[in-house]
């Protein structure tokens, strides 16, 4: 009874639940976009869930970050935000990983998955991912929020496969950059994550239009969404 409501959906049913109980998907970055992204994959039924992330809680967090409390406050997130979802579905499996993504670990982490959601917030990170996930032959669903607006797409997959440097060619000049300003509505990273997650739920099931080779982007101050071939 617990997937009951989805697998009423044509676009998911019986079997569409087994691909998502069989499917494993790594989350990087358990914050903002990583707590509506991988609450709804854990409420859908996927199958196991892995989440990066050196971080710990902080009350500034909790304006946004809804996977945590203030009982978590100086606790690791990752640590947190297993016990969160395993408490929300105790059927699937949730792996933490209490560290910084690096060059060091990522093919080996990303190696044990079958598809990367972007939930990070520097661009050093989202280049590593796309280039491992480039390696790996393996979807890099991403998102990117600043203030009211936000944006996602998905890499690597379908017919027209499309990379993060296709969206930013210029490696070196996105990592002179400043850090963008930090100031962001609550509210955009669930919209942004909650879209990732959809993504991923779309790719794993093969329905629908997925995201490959088009940006989306929202602008909540004006409720006006764009699509853009890359």
């Amino acid at each position: 009874m617990r997937y009951d409501r989805q697998m009423i959906l044509p676009e998911i049913g019986e079997e569409g639940q087994k691909k998502l109980l069989n499917t494993k998907v790594l989350i990087i970055g358990v914050g903002g976009l990583g707590s509506p992204i991988a609450l709804y994959l854990a409420g859908a039924g996927v199958g196991c869930i892995g989440l990066v992330d050196d971080d710990v809680v902080s009350i500034s967090n909790l304006q946004r970050q809804v996977l945590y409390s203030e009982k978590e406050l100086g606790k690791p997130k990752a640590a947190c935000a297993a016990e969160r979802l395993s408490a929300l579905n105790s059927e699937i499996k949730v792996q933490p990983y209490s560290t910084r993504l690096t060059e060091d670990n990522a093919f080996d982490i990303i190696g044990e998955y079958d598809m990367v959601v972007d939930g990070c917030d520097n661009f050093a990170t989202r280049y590593l991912i796309n280039d491992i996930c480039i390696q790996q032959g393996k979807p890099y669903i991403y998102g990117a929020i600043c203030g009211f607006e936000g944006q996602v797409s998905v890499f690597n997959f379908g017919d027209r496969k499309k990379s993060y440097r296709d969206l930013y060619p210029d490696e070196e000049e996105m990592k002179r950059m400043p850090p963008p300003p930090k100031g962001v509505m609550g509210i955009t990273p669930a919209v942004v994550g909650s879209i990732e997650a959809t993504e991923v739920l779309k790719v794993i099931g093969g329905f629908g239009d997925v995201l490959a080779g088009e940006l989306w982007t929202i602008d909540l101050r004006t409720l006006q969404s764009n699509k853009f071939s890359l």
